[in-house]
């Protein structure tokens, strides 16, 4: 019998969840959520708008403390109160690229100091010339000419924004960038840029995402696995084409069904799956995270899932 290569599991997220506020304004913005990501692969997150895929990504990176839960960064709790030297790891080796290239970058700093930023608090580089070498080598990663390094943001497109602030991180030197919605404020030609740079650093520079996004047709075309998650909890998580294919949770399902189709005669006729909460009964019948297929993961009790191992069934009849 052949043994399969383990993955390296490069983060974990157990039971995680994120309050805000106290007492009757308390407001749950994650609720128990568990994924790993593995060395190498980009992990989709995708839902709706306030459905907590930033506030997970900024957990991880500890900008938003959690409430609960744990998350481990190559075997080391990185939750909760940390030491200074595992704090400074955690800065170098986990990036993040945010959603609007515009504000995101400081107007009054030149890209030089832009990019240089990261460099200057962790003291990574050895002279001045070693830290403008590593300005040029991540501007030229990312395909802008070094003498871009003497401008201000406000010099450049939108695509070359995002450019600056993917720079901004490669210059650290990370093995997992968290790319919050990196492409919703781009064009949609310019989204096709960004999108194939990242795949492209991904396979040079051997690194690891996790992609949050609303668009499940660039998450299909970008990520090994993806994940759903509704109202701050993950609903399913599967790879990539088995979720599109035989997506079982209605939520997920719904979320499918809306993917605009570019024939106006399949247009016409497309379903559109609305979703209802109260469907399900959870009252007493409380979800669990439940393994369903090797690798598909739902959340669904007992009842729920007879009924979609049965959907399952007959989705692999129909492909027979």
């Amino acid at each position: 019998m052949i043994s399969l290569p383990t993955r390296e599991k490069v983060l974990e997220v157990k039971d995680l969840s994120v309050h805000f506020g106290k007492g009757r304004k308390k407001f749950v913005a994650v609720d128990k959520v568990n994924f790993d990501i593995y060395k190498g692969e980009t992990l989709g997150l995708v839902g709706e708008s306030g459905s907590g895929k930033t506030t997970i990504g900024r957990a991880i990176v500890r900008i938003n403390p959690s409430t609960e839960g744990e998350i481990i960064f190559k075997g080391q709790r990185i939750s909760g109160k940390i030491s200074h030297e595992l704090d400074q790891e955690v800065t170098q080796k986990i990036q993040m690229i945010f959603q609007d290239p515009m504000a995101s970058l400081n107007e009054r700093a030149k890209v030089d100091y832009i990019v240089s930023e990261g460099l200057y608090n962790i003291k990574g580089y050895t002279s001045e010339k070693d830290r403008k070498d590593k300005v040029q080598q991540a501007l030229s990663n990312v395909g802008l000419l070094p003498e871009f390094a003497t401008r201000f943001p406000h010099e450049f497109s939108g695509g070359q924004r995002q450019r600056i602030g993917v720079a901004r991180t490669l210059v650290m030197n990370p093995e997992l960038i968290i790319a919050d919605e990196p492409i919703s404020a781009l064009d949609v030609s310019i989204q096709a840029q960004v999108i194939n740079l990242m795949n492209k650093l991904k396979k040079e520079m051997g690194l690891t995402y996790l992609f949050i996004a609303h668009d499940l047709s660039v998450v299909r075309f970008i990520s090994d696995r993806v994940a759903v998650i509704h109202l701050g909890k993950i609903v399913e998580l599967a790879k990539t084409e088995d979720l599109y294919k035989n997506p079982v949770h209605p939520y997920t399902q719904g979320l499918l069904s809306a993917i605009p189709v570019p024939n106006p005669r399949v247009e016409r006729s497309r379903e559109i799956k609305a979703y209802d909460p109260k469907m399900h009964n959870y009252d007493k019948n409380p979800p669990k995270w439940v393994e369903i297929l090797p690798e598909h993961w739902v959340l669904a009790n007992e009842e729920e899932l007879e009924k979609y191992r049965e959907q399952l069934d007959k989705s692999e009849t129909k492909a027979i």
